[in-house]
């Protein structure tokens, strides 16, 4: 009997141990398999997260000034501008829908250099602007930057507030009142003030100084400033985007100077990436097609900054 009650336990016991052994194998195949492919999904999940980041306009990939590491398809309309599909990266950056506060590439310019707190530049410009300040206030000139970088929604308020009447034009134009076409509306602003997110001052790269009136730099400490400017400017990598007698764009302004380095490939990426179509969100934005803002506008620069 106790034979019998021993081998009849030894039994039971090996029958659990393979019982376990077989749970075990069916778990590892039934398990692992789904396991693995969570795993594998929250990786792509992560890739695709880290890829979003890195095409986002306060990424790293914008360090360097030109756009063109996405490859698309080019075409042009009739009047020669391009109609590509836009890469949303690009296009967001150049039109200045970002926060400059918070973008890596961009910092804020120490107060001495400027007539305000609060404005920002890329890196590279402002280091650019405080050597040619240095150089020009040993020449007894100083130079002051009165507006920098703005984005979309800081032009939408100055387009806006114009377009409107709430501000009159330099020349003492109520757009609101005086104009009826919206289309002439838009023309009388702009030979002032850039439609939002067609402005080079969302890029960073440009700086207004001194004074917000051509007569100013004619005369004077104002004549001294611009002919020193004419003169050197180019040496630290800045241009004036407006000069007189261009074909089509702004007026001329002699306070508004471009840092080319980044400048330049970016007005290249706004012909390959940007289209009138795209400039919406902000009253009078429909007339931007009649007028072919980017053609005319945006391109419409001097040849030395093209």
């Amino acid at each position: 009997m106790a034979v019998y009650v021993f081998t009849n336990g030894l039994a039971k016991h090996f029958i659990i141990m393979i019982y376990k052994a077989l749970l075990i194998i069916f778990l590892s195949a039934v398990l692992l398999p789904a396991c693995n492919a969570n795993h594998k999904a929250d990786s792509s999940d992560n890739n695709q997260l880290a890829l979003a980041k890195s095409l986002s306009p306060q990424s790293e990939f914008l360090s360097k000034p030109h756009l063109s590491h996405v490859s698309l398809k080019p075409t042009e309309n009739a009047k020669g501008v391009s109609t590509r599909s836009s890469n949303s990266a690009a296009t967001n950056y150049l039109m200045g829908k970002f926060d400059p506060k918070k973008a890596k590439l961009f910092v804020k310019i120490p107060q001495k250099y400027a007539d305000r707190k609060g404005l920002y530049l890329r890196q590279e410009a402002l280091s650019a602007f405080i050597r040619m300040s240095n150089d020009a206030k040993r020449d007894g000139i100083r130079l002051t930057i009165r507006s920098a970088t703005r984005n979309f929604y800081h032009q939408k308020r100055i387009w806006e507030r114009k377009w409107l009447g709430k501000r009159k034009l330099s020349d003492g134009t109520n757009v609101a009142r005086d104009i009826v076409k919206p289309v002439d509306k838009s023309l009388k602003v702009l030979q002032y003030s850039s439609m939002p997110g067609t402005s080079r001052h969302h890029w960073g790269t440009d700086i207004d100084l001194n004074s917000f009136n051509n007569h100013w730099f004619e005369t004077g400490k104002g004549l001294r400033l611009f002919n020193w400017l004419e003169a050197n400017a180019a040496k630290y990598g800045f241009c004036r985007p407006y000069t007189a007698n261009r074909p089509y764009g702004y007026l001329e302004e002699k306070w508004h100077w471009s840092y080319m380095p980044l400048a330049k490939p970016m007005i290249r990426e706004a012909q390959r990436y940007l289209r009138d179509d795209l400039i919406t969100g902000f009253k009078g934005s429909s007339t931007a097609q009649q007028i072919g803002v980017v053609k005319h506008y945006i391109l419409g620069v001097s040849k030395q900054c093209k």
